[in-house]
């Protein structure tokens, strides 16, 4: 299997692969190659749930999402998570809880994103947010963040993904 940079911006590349299919079909296929990220869902003394509504160049609008981040070369997806959580909202949290793993966007993407909870949360510092990045923290209840899902007023995959795999696991 050949393999072709086509582009690199930060720590993400696109990349071609000659490759041959299950079926014996060889072809080129296009990938964006990612280190993988760490989504958290906050859990605060009360309850709620906190979030950022980050406005994304993307999209050239704002998204009510749970807080998540690139992880960095020689990061664990926990040390991710928690520096993240910090960063993006200005909590710190005392106990992590795994739920594993979703892959957002395997048809040409090789992201992998590790969903957490965060509990026991304590105020930890100012916003330390990335260069490209506007965020502003906001706090819903579970029935409010799930009411907002229903509406359409939230439509990140990552926050419905995490949220549904800890609602399903029993942890909300």
């Amino acid at each position: 299997m050949s393999s072709r940079q086509i582009h690199q911006w930060k720590n993400i590349a696109l990349t071609e692969q000659d490759i041959t299919l299950p079926n014996g079909k060889s072809i080129c296929h296009t990938t964006i190659q990612h280190p993988g990220a760490a989504v958290i869902l906050p859990i605060d003394p009360n309850g709620n749930i906190v979030l950022i509504n980050q406005f994304r160049p993307s999209l050239q609008k704002w998204l009510i999402e749970l807080p998540a981040g690139t992880i960095e070369p020689n990061e664990s997806p926990m040390s991710c998570a928690q520096r993240e959580l910090i960063e993006e909202t200005g909590f710190q949290a005392k106990e992590f809880i795994s739920l594993g793993q979703v892959t957002p966007l395997a048809g040409f993407c090789d992201e992998i994103q590790h969903l957490f909870i965060a509990k026991q949360l304590t105020t930890n510092q100012q916003l330390d947010c990335d260069e490209d990045e506007i965020i502003e923290v906001v706090t819903m209840s579970r029935n409010e963040l799930e009411q907002q899902i229903i509406d359409g007023n939230i439509s990140d995959a990552k926050t419905i993904a995490c949220l549904s795999k800890a609602k399903l696991c029993g942890y909300i």
